[in-house]
Parts: C-alpha cells; structure tokens; sequence
C-alpha cells in the first residue's frame, strides 16, 4: 500500500456528506503521513462494465462519498489544516458521464451518456477516447475538506468554506493545501478522485477515478483563514501545453451566459471537426478544457474564453 504511511484508512470508513458527529476512523498527530482508500464518485455503482442505462438508475443518495474522516489532534477553531498531497495510486478505471439536469449545459444535453475509460495506472500516458483523441492525465483530489461548525447534515455537492467538493484540478501531488478548521480535530476527510479534469469540469463530471490517496497533515496554529489557499510546486499545465489550444469566447453582462456561450461554440467546434457526437464532444472538454474569465473590468460585458488543448487529437 504505502511503505512510508503511517496509517492507511481503507474505504469502508467512508461517509456521504458532513457532519462533526460522525465518529473518526482514527486519530493521528500533526506531521502524520496517511493512505486513503478514495472510492469514484459514483461510490462503485459505475463499473467497466457498465452501459448508458446504469447512469440513469444510479442512487443519487450515494454520490460523492468520502475516506475518513480523521481526527487531528491540538487540530482546533481558528487553525488551518496543513494538508501536503504527496502522490496518488491510480486504479486504471475511470468514467465521465453526461448526468440529466447536471452540468453547465444541462439545458442542451437532457440525456444519459457515459464514456468508460480504461488507462495505464503506472506511466500515465494519455488515455484514449474514441479512435483519436488521447487525454493527458493528472490524478488529484476532488474533494477534499474538513467538518464544518455548523450542526447537523449537510450535502457533499457544493463546495465550502472549509473545502468539499472543490474541484480544483491543481490539487494534485506536491501542492498543499491549507483548510480552516473549524470543530476540534477538524475531522477531515477526501474523495472523489480524479485522474484528469478540465477547469470549470463543466459536464459535472470529469475522469471519475478510484485511487488511493496519500497526504501529510500538519498545522499552523490560529491562520484563521477565510477560505482554503494552496500552494502549487511548480506549473500547473505542463501535459496540456505542448500544441496549443483552440479558444472559444463568450461576451457579454452576464458571466454565467458567457461561460455556456464559450463551451457550447466549442462543443460545436470539436463536434464538426472530428465528427463526434455533440454530447461526447461535451464530456471530452469536461476532461481537458480549460474555462477562463479573460476579461471582467470593462463594463458592462465580460469576456469568457474556453481553452481546449490540441495535444489531445495533434
């Protein structure tokens, strides 16, 4: 598992969802390296095996459930949890899915579509989609987060102040992670791995992945910290920059319309290009495409641009 961990929390000790009731599978002191068991988001119900009719039985009462949580310990209210991504060990599996009523363009795309999607767990080398395309891989965390103040039970979908689903494709190995703490021992917890994502993974979902994921945990005590911050160890787009990009833009008052404008002129591109099915089309840049905002000074109209990298059909 991990020669140099001094825990390994396995994936039964998973939960949906946060609550600082939930009881902690162990507890460790700060300067502790820890393996997590992570299981994909879909909690095992996607397998290799599975066709476009299981998307739509899935059980959305267990999406997204997450290893842990941990007890840290002198972890209290106003610290922030220093969490170093050391590295990951990818499955080989993973699977991206057009969810109805999910998605940044949900209102175009209202039925099932699942793209399987089989890689080589120790090079990493692109992994194939459709006959062409080849999408570089970098494994990180999805979610990723400690329980909040806040009593009772509370949904894993949105991200929060003390993390969650943040879906921030840079937390990947060597960067850290700093999380506010905000109940004692912070009981964190991490999920819902990826081996790739676009920024803005705006399908909903990306290279759905199980892995284990090992992080070291120290603190610094009272950071109190607004919102989590991280520190990258070095550029962040290295496997996608090779051949450039194409760009799409979306321009006008409202950010959320610009953004849609910018993947929907792309999904039409790629899909007249190399002759895809618009909805693959879709998830494909989910995985590797790149949403921007260009431009938000020059009032009244924004500039949002969607950068697809051309490595993956060059």
């Amino acid at each position: 598992m991990c020669s140099n961990c001094d825990y390994t929390i396995h994936s039964r000790h998973h939960h949906f969802g946060w609550d600082n009731t939930f009881q902690p599978a162990e507890k460790v002191a700060p300067g502790s390296t820890v393996a997590f068991e992570c299981m994909d988001s879909s909690a095992g119900q996607l397998t290799p095996d599975s066709t476009v009719a299981d998307v739509g039985a899935m059980d959305f009462g267990k999406i997204n459930p997450v290893t842990g949580p941990i007890y840290i310990d002198g972890a209290e209210p106003g610290d922030a949890l220093k969490v170093t991504i050391e590295g990951f060990t990818p499955s080989g599996f993973g699977w991206t899915a057009n969810i109805p009523g999910f998605g940044l363009l949900a209102d175009d795309f209202k039925e099932p579509a699942l793209t399987l999607w089989k890689y080589d767990p120790d090079s990493l080398e692109p992994a194939l989609f459709g006959k062409t395309g080849r999408v570089p891989l970098k494994p990180f965390c999805g979610t990723i987060g400690v329980a909040p103040a806040e009593p009772g039970h509370h949904s894993v979908v949105p991200p929060r102040r003390v993390g969650g689903n943040l879906d921030i494709r840079d937390l990947a190995a060597g960067t850290v992670l700093y999380l506010p703490v905000e109940v004692a021992g912070a009981l964190f917890s991490v999920g819902d791995t990826h081996a790739a994502q676009g920024d803005g993974e705006v399908c909903g979902t990306a290279i759905e992945s199980p892995m284990t994921t090992v992080l070291t945990f120290d603190l610094v005590k009272q950071a109190n910290l607004k919102m989590p911050r991280f520190t990258t160890p070095g550029p962040v787009t290295r496997h996608l920059d090779a051949k450039g990009y194409e760009v799409t833009t979306g321009i006008g008052p409202d950010l959320m319309t610009g953004a849609k404008e910018a993947v929907s002129q792309m999904v039409d591109l790629l899909a007249g290009r190399y002759q895809l099915d618009p909805v693959d089309a879709y998830m494909l840049v989910s995985t590797c495409g790149d949403l921007r905002i260009s431009e938000i000074v020059d009032m009244p109209n924004w500039v949002v641009s969607f950068y697809f990298p051309r490595c993956v059909f060059e």
